[in-house]
C-alpha cells in the first residue's frame, strides 16, 4: 500500500555553515570593526548564540544569520529567536532550533488530514507521521492540503514507498 511520512528533520552541517558564513560576514562589516559581535552554534543543545554590544548589533546579526540559513536552503521557521537580553555590557540572544514533530504538532497534522475529507489513513509513529492510502493521488492531494497549511515549522515529506 502506498505511503508517505510527514517529517521536519533541521540539516544541522547547513546550519553550521551558515553560522560559519555568518561569523566571516561580521568580520569583514566595517560597523562591526572592534566591537564584540559574535555568532556561536552549540549542536548538543541545537541552539545559536548572538552577542552584540547593543540590540541594532544583535538584530542586525540576526538578520544576516537568517539570509545564509535562506542561502543554505533551511527554512527560517527552524529559528525561533528568544528575547535579547543584557549581560554587564554585552547584548545576548539565543536562537532554538526545532528539529523534528512534537506530539502536539503531529496531532495537528493528523486532525488536519482528517478534517480534510481526503481518505487517507494518517497515524503518529514517535517524530513522524505517517500517511497511507491505495492510491497515489489521494496521496498527493494530502502532501499538497499539508504544504497549503502554516504550522509553524518546516514540513518535509520522505521515504514514499509505492
Amino acid at each position: 500500500m502506498p505511503s508517505f511520512d510527514v517529517v521536519s528533520e533541521l540539516e544541522m552541517y547547513e546550519v553550521s555553515h551558515a553560522v560559519t558564513n555568518t561569523t566571516k560576514e561580521i568580520m569583514t562589516r566595517f560597523d562591526f570593526r572592534g566591537s564584540n559581535v559574535k555568532v556561536e552554534l552549540n549542536e548538543k543543545n541545537k541552539e545559536i548564540k548572538l552577542t552584540g554590544e547593543s540590540d541594532f548589533q544583535v538584530e542586525q546579526v540576526y538578520d544576516m544569520l537568517e539570509n545564509h540559513c535562506m542561502k543554505r536552503k533551511v527554512d527560517p521557521q527552524c529559528l525561533d529567536p528568544q528575547k535579547i537580553t543584557a549581560s554587564g555590557k554585552d547584548m545576548h540572544q539565543i536562537i532554538k532550533l526545532k528539529d523534528g514533530l512534537d506530539s502536539d504538532t503531529a496531532k495537528k497534522i493528523a486532525k488536519i488530514i482528517k478534517e480534510s475529507g481526503i481518505k487517507v489513513q494518517a497515524s503518529i509513529q514517535g517524530d513522524k507521521v505517517r500517511v497511507t492510502d491505495k492510491k497515489k493521488d489521494t496521496l498527493q492531494a494530502a502532501m499538497n492540503l499539508l504544504r497549503e497549511q502554516s504550522l509553524g515549522i518546516p514540513l518535509q515529506f520522505n521515504n514514499f514507498k509505492d
